[in-house]
């Protein structure tokens, strides 16, 4: 039999049974609409985890001490956006008394800017609360071999007025060093970042993050040498981040007011803080070493207080595998899928089987051979399987929007369309092969007389 008589064959019939072509395709057009997700969400995932880390340095270590619950502070809730405003204690009220940010720097120098419990010295399990100072940097950097570089940095809430604002709103405060930024990998878009002399003569300078710049002033240029107030002090914004995107835990720096450190604590927080120090490892492959010695030091140093070392790229590793092990896990549930299509085109062909005995039989007595007839069943196999595979696409090009409205990040592919139909095309000729392996096996005469 010639290809095109056997195409034409297996056009009437799958046209003869076009709804039971379109419910039997459902399973692959299911299986096939999750390969194609699949791969773009893993491959979104991906993006994400590089875009949350792109500023980390994978060589940073963070130290923070581990602030056992007091009463010494208290935090008085704010109306404003980003929860509680700074304890009182400090200049104009909005100084803090004590506690730290919530988690610190992740690797990198970026500080996790949440609300600062209270500080209240000697915790119920006779843990003493340190403040870590410059002092304790120098001293880590001077006994630890193989740091390149070190920060020290904190952030606290406080009310910001100026440009377009209405009315004053609740913004992170970050006390930096002018080293932060090369740190961080921050990069600016417009004006300079805070420099040692701002350090140095507690001056009243800042940098915004690119949300707060627009938020206030519109754009970054014309936040560039304006004036905002913070605790209802002028500052000079000296400069612009660029936008980063988020960073880890749902904090950027997109939304954070950066002063002087010496700033900070002279004008806003007083003395009482809890600052995390950042240090740069050399080599990546030193940072294990690096976190042992200054754990000992620090030990030493402070016997009865407990602190926390964490790093980058422990950070980023765990990310990437939570990532891979989400992609597998979908992977998984994509396979499961295609079987049960799969198997809904098998049991379809072996009914089908039944129903042209009699038609395999006057087939192979006008001399088809069984090469023909199997050929034809799996044309049949794979066609209907190609219709579910191609609206499989279509399917998962309609579910995208919907996905990216809930924060699911996800980026379609050439290769992920591609990929979708040749699973499509695989599944119909595997489960297939066997009901057109029976119907070419067929003995003629018995197929002719079959009712």
């Amino acid at each position: 039999m010639r290809l095109t008589e056997m195409l034409r064959l297996v056009w009437l019939n799958l046209m003869q049974n076009k709804s039971r072509v379109l419910l039997t395709s459902v399973g692959i057009t299911a299986g096939s609409a999750t390969i194609l997700l699949v791969l773009a969400i893993g491959r979104g995932g991906q993006l994400e985890v590089a875009e949350q880390f792109q500023n980390l340095n994978a060589g940073a270590i963070d130290i923070t001490c581990d602030t056992a619950d007091s009463s010494g502070g208290s935090l008085r809730q704010n109306s404003g956006r980003g929860g509680s405003s700074m304890p009182g204690g400090g200049p104009s009220g909005s100084g803090m008394s004590g506690g730290r940010p919530s988690g610190g720097m992740p690797g990198g120098g970026m500080p996790d800017f949440g609300p600062f419990p209270g500080f209240g010295g000697e915790g119920e399990n006779n843990q003493e609360t340190v403040i870590l100072e410059e002092s304790d940097l120098e001293e880590i950097r001077s006994l630890v071999p193989g740091i390149a570089d070190g920060t020290i940095s904190f952030s606290a809430k406080a009310e910001v007025e100026g440009g377009s604002l209405e009315e004053s709103i609740s913004y992170t405060i970050a006390g930096v060093k002018d080293n932060y930024a090369q740190i961080s990998n921050l990069s600016l878009a417009v004006g300079e970042f805070l420099t040692e002399e701002n350090e140095e003569g507690k001056e009243k300078v800042c940098v915004l993050g690119g949300d707060v710049a627009e938020e206030i002033f519109g754009n970054c240029y014309d936040a560039y040498d304006s004036t905002i107030y913070i605790d209802n002090r002028p500052y000079v914004v000296a400069g612009v981040l660029e936008k980063m995107g988020t960073v880890s835990s749902g904090i950027s720096p997109d939304g954070a007011v950066f002063l002087p450190y010496s700033t900070t604590i002279k004008y806003l927080t007083g003395s009482g803080i809890s600052p995390t120090v950042t240090v740069i490892a050399e080599e990546v492959e030193q940072v294990g070493d690096i976190i042992d010695r200054i754990e000992e030091i620090l030990t030493e140093n402070y016997p009865n207080t407990k602190f926390t070392l964490s790093d980058a790229g422990t950070k980023m590793e765990a990310a990437s595998q939570s990532n891979d092990t989400l992609q597998i896990l979908l992977v998984a549930m994509a396979a499961i899928v295609f079987i049960i299509g799969g198997i809904g085109i098998m049991n379809v062909l072996f009914v089908s089987v039944k129903e042209r005995t009699n038609e395999i039989g006057i087939l192979k007595a006008i001399g088809c051979c069984r090469k023909d007839i199997l050929t034809e069943f799996l044309l049949e196999a794979v066609c209907i399987s190609m219709v579910g595979a191609v609206l499989g696409v279509f399917l998962g090009l309609g579910v995208t929007p919907v996905l990216e409205r809930f924060s699911v990040r996800v980026e379609l592919s050439v290769s992920g369309v591609m990929l979708s139909l040749v699973f499509g095309g695989l599944t119909g000729s595997l489960f297939g092969f066997y009901p057109a392996y029976q119907a070419s096996g067929l003995i003629p005469v018995e197929a002719l007389n079959h009712e």
